[in-house]
């Protein structure tokens, strides 16, 4: 029988939501890793009991975790991010240079072939794979050797490389999304990188045709158009429809364009969802209205959708992985809030419903279909 499994991340651990293809009723499990902040956890396209998930304290470090048995049982892996090959500094907020230093893992990208193989997008930017089930580590390192590096300063949260999308059919050719750098794209497995920000307009940079230093929140891709990539940026809903060479933006009718998420529907490529927030200083909603809207032309013409969800007295936010969609026939849309919710659509988005509440911040959310 068909069913779901919702991944969620939050600040004091994770939680394991699964249902059958309905959707109506949903089992909690967990917290697993209680009291740790769980940035994420992602599970392998190649084989769904295979989850990974990061684990991090600042008291006691990071640490990756792995289950093969669809997260029943977890066993922590290697755990040696090192910096190798790219001596050197970035800038910090006020242009002076700040060492490369290892805080913690963003983000997690198993491949879509091999279990084995997992990237990780960590903070201070960079990018590691491991092939081994996460047993071992190694930057690729052309990225920070890219001849901005240095260049590169933290957003609010941090030197975050938080993105990373695969190529549906050439694993050589990775994009990512580092905040507050940009977007950059390697075509030959990582070995060499460069930056895709062309169209970028950011109102903190004089410099219009800026190679680096936009802030991106978050990228996402419908595997059927890879060369279609959607864009939520600092401010302004963005698109690119040659694979991040050029940048349009479609924020249309959106009561604001700032926000974290964006997310395409499974089966209609030009379906998209973004969850506006008030501004880069007030993290909520409008008038305390919780709203996602959706666009079904790829962008610039937004409708809200309301249904299930509160439109009152409502201050939370939704973090930049804290969205995702199931591939189940009637595609299924869920996020997560600073307040503790997880909404979930069974239908595109049209209605809503909190399959569990209460939860410490939710940090992430991925979805697993299950055939």
């Amino acid at each position: 029988m068909a069913g779901v499994r919702v991944l969620v991340g939050t600040r004091k651990g994770a939680f394991i939501l699964q249902s059958d293809e309905r959707r109506e009723h949903w089992e909690v499990g967990g917290p697993y890793f209680a009291g740790w902040e769980i940035y994420h956890l992602k599970g392998s396209p190649a084989d769904p009991n295979r989850i990974y998930a990061s684990q991090s304290s600042g008291w006691f470090g990071q640490l990756i975790q792995r289950s093969d048995d669809g997260g029943q049982t977890w066993t922590p892996v290697g755990n040696q991010f090192v910096y190798d090959g790219v001596p050197g500094t970035h800038q910090w907020y006020d242009g002076s240079p700040h060492p490369w230093e290892f805080a913690r893992v963003w983000h997690l990208e198993p491949s879509l072939t091999d279990p084995n193989t997992v990237y990780a997008g960590v903070e201070d930017a960079a990018i590691f794979r491991s092939t081994d089930g996460g047993l071992s580590w190694h930057e690729l390192s052309g990225l920070r050797g890219h001849g901005s590096g240095p260049h590169w300063q933290p957003g609010a949260g941090g030197l975050c490389l938080h993105t990373i999308i695969q190529h549906p059919t050439d694993r050589n050719r990775l994009t990512i999304a580092i905040s507050a750098a940009g977007a950059f794209r390697t075509e030959d497995g990582g070995v060499h990188w460069r930056p895709i920000n062309r169209g970028l307009r950011s109102r903190e940079i004089p410099d219009t045709d800026a190679e680096v230093g936009h802030c991106v929140h978050h990228i996402a891709m419908h595997p059927a158009r890879p060369d279609v990539l959607y864009m939520q940026k600092h401010w302004d809903v963005m698109r690119s429809d040659d694979g991040g060479d050029h940048w349009y933006e479609v924020s249309g009718n959106l009561p604001t364009d700032f926000g974290f998420v964006i997310d395409v529907h499974a089966h209609e490529p030009e379906t998209i969802y973004v969850v506006p927030i008030k501004s880069d200083s007030e993290h909520f909603p409008l008038d305390g209205q919780l709203r996602v809207y959706r666009s079904r032309t790829g962008g610039h013409e937004w409708e809200a959708l309301t249904n299930g969800l509160p439109q009152r007295d409502c201050y939370v936010n939704v973090l930049r992985d804290a969205m995702a969609v199931d591939s189940l026939d009637s595609c299924g849309v869920y996020f997560g809030t600073t307040g503790g919710q997880v909404y979930a659509s069974a239908d595109g988005g049209d209605t809503w419903q909190a399959i569990v509440r209460d939860l410490p911040p939710v940090l992430s959310v991925e979805v697993q279909t299950l055939r």
